[in-house]
């Protein structure tokens, strides 16, 4: 037996509604077309599964021990969004170690963003250059510019986790290429690091052991001082959450 597809009672299916005013009639898109492109928009973010509970609302701050800075991030991040403007590309840059919720705070921008219908793409760092190095396998059936053609063109791209990879020359230059790609096109870039933002070799570890390394030392002195340009600058300290609330449990 067929199933008729249910009709919305606003716009009858035609996909737009009628907004009066005391001046005037208009119509407009409907909120079932504005929700399906949401919904379309969701599903082409490529959220990872471990983030899709990810939310601005759910971002917390309030739990015994918590760093200024993760409330002051949060407020941050809100202010983002409400002030986002297309033609203004400026994107952001969230430092801090690992577990403070840097992804976090980036996923549940970016599905504010998708809720206004903003096309947005989510891409971790270290996927991202695997699948460039398997599109040069014969055996796989795509080519880097495939791969690359949505980071490229994606109104907001969340670039997780950036300088994870440890450097080299392909890995620098596949970096400035998307970086500067975007930079020129003017579109909006996100990025996560847990590296500080300071120039290569300027932190100094414990005598006799290693240094610590710099974003500098991760992407290069010239892309950070691009990245700075592109970005503003957000800042979370803080233990790691994750360990944190893991340990606490088994207490």
């Amino acid at each position: 037996m067929k199933v008729s597809a249910e009709v919305c009672p606003l716009c009858e299916g035609t996909g737009w509604k009628t907004v009066s005013t005391q001046s005037d009639r208009r119509v407009t898109r409907c909120d079932c077309q504005l929700r399906a492109r949401s919904h379309s928009l969701l599903a082409a973010a490529r959220i990872p599964k471990r983030y899709e509970h990810c939310e601005l609302v759910s971002f917390t701050t309030d739990f015994p021990g918590a760093d200024l800075s993760l409330a002051l991030a949060r407020i941050a991040a809100v202010k983002y969004v409400e002030e986002y403007d297309p033609k203004d590309a400026t994107g952001l840059l969230v430092i801090g170690k690992i577990g403070v919720g840097k992804t976090h705070l980036a996923v549940g921008i970016i599905k504010e963003l998708l809720g206004k219908g903003i096309g947005c793409l989510f891409c971790d760092y270290r996927d991202l250059l695997k699948q460039i190095q398997n599109s040069y396998n014969d055996s796989v059936k795509t080519t880097e510019l495939e791969v690359l053609r949505p980071v490229f063109e994606t109104e907001v791209l969340v670039l997780d986790e950036l300088g994870a990879v440890k450097p080299t020359e392909w890995v620098w230059d596949t970096v400035s290429l998307i970086l500067n790609t975007r930079y020129n096109d003017n579109r909006t870039t996100i990025i996560t690091t847990n590296f500080d933002n300071k120039p290569a070799g300027a932190l100094a570890g414990p005598r006799g052991a290693a240094r610590e390394e710099t974003l500098g030392d991760r992407v290069g002195e010239r892309m950070r001082s691009r990245l700075n340009e592109m970005c503003r600058i957000i800042k979370m300290d803080g233990e790691d959450f994750r360990q944190k609330f893991r340990s606490a449990s088994f207490r």
